[in-house]
């Protein structure tokens, strides 16, 4: 197999090079100035025992492709389709992605499609720089077929993952995994917009309850944060590098690098839709989807709200919803 990772960041990055390092044919797919980087430096991967520069093929867009190929998807959710749209519909694709829409995207495209539920601690804010603060493995993967199922080639990808430095599994339920991973992604717009501010998890809180509810009425299963933690024991925990931990997660990084766009309409815009399809009010998700977009609109910094405005804006809402 030859990994073509579509979306080089702190996600596809760490997949690609502990892929490259574990002696797998790999081929980067990145834009703008983290392109150039990687084509003109290589791909720096720091983690908490090691700095090495990797020489990983890259480029900056489609390339001729040959028989067992597969493609990593591991952009954020809202660049889906444009990332899959140049690439020819026979080749499998594997969806590294937070959400849990992407699947079917790439389903209506693509004839072969694979879930991969990713927990990986990473940080890409550096052109040509990836951070991977997973220890001593770099993440935890659930791959399997989408929407269910687990077939021999889900079998090798985990297989080829699992010996290239990250704990991977092969279930038939991935949709599941990915699910439980939703409710857990509720927090990045939180994060994103106040940082660890004090009174912050109280705001995670209800809007986990809020998601939590409507997957309970929409009978979708979802995995538990004790499923993950017994599976991740201690073979991938979260060590910081040269001293520091990591500064955030995607959407805080997304915010930090003013890319203007962020990813809640996926995650946090998720649980406001299936709350809306359901008659259920979400007022807590609704404004942290509207908050988040509005910030990587603006090209706001991360953490420049207060915990004190964001409660208010979530009270003023749930007060509309309830008249």
């Amino acid at each position: 197999m030859r990994y073509i990772v579509i979306g080089a960041g702190a996600v596809g990055g760490t997949i690609g090079a502990r892929l490259h390092q574990g002696g797998h044919d790999v081929l980067l797919v990145a834009r703008g100035a983290h392109y150039e980087a990687l084509r003109e430096r290589g791909l720096r991967l720091i983690t908490p025992d090691s700095d090495q520069v990797l020489d990983i093929p890259a480029a900056d867009g489609p390339v001729p492709t040959r028989e067992g190929d597969v493609l990593i998807l591991a952009t954020k959710s809202q660049d889906t389709v444009a990332a899959l749209d140049p690439w020819p519909r026979h080749l499998p694709v594997v969806c590294a992605q937070n959400g849990v829409a992407n699947e079917r995207s790439a389903l209506r495209r693509f004839e072969r499609v694979y879930g991969m539920c990713v927990w990986l601690p990473a940080l890409h804010t550096e052109p040509g720089v990836v951070a991977g603060y997973g220890w001593p493995r770099s993440g935890l993967l659930h791959v399997g077929c989408y929407p269910c199922g687990a077939d021999e080639p889900a079998k090798q990808i985990a297989t080829d993952l699992d010996r290239s430095h990250f704990v991977a599994l092969t279930t038939p339920e991935v949709m599941r995994w990915k699910y439980g991973k939703l409710l857990s992604n509720l927090a990045n717009a939180v994060e994103a917009l106040c940082g660890p501010a004090p009174g912050a998890e109280t705001v995670l809180a209800h809007a986990r309850a809020e998601g939590t509810a409507v997957l309970e009425e929409a009978g979708i299963p979802y995995s538990t944060p004790r499923e993950e933690r017994l599976l991740r024991g201690d073979r991938v925990e979260i060590r910081p590098i040269g001293g520091e931990a990591r500064a955030g997660g995607s959407s805080w990084q997304s915010l930090a690098r003013g890319s203007g766009s962020i990813e809640a309409d996926y995650l946090n815009g998720e649980i406001v839709l299936l709350g809306r399809e359901l008659g259920m009010p979400t007022p807590v998700n609704e404004v942290l989807q509207r908050e988040a977009n509005r910030f990587a609109r603006e090209r706001r910094p991360p953490g420049s709200m207060t915990v004190e405005e964001l409660t208010g804006l979530i009270a003023a809402r749930s007060a509309a919803g309830s008249r």
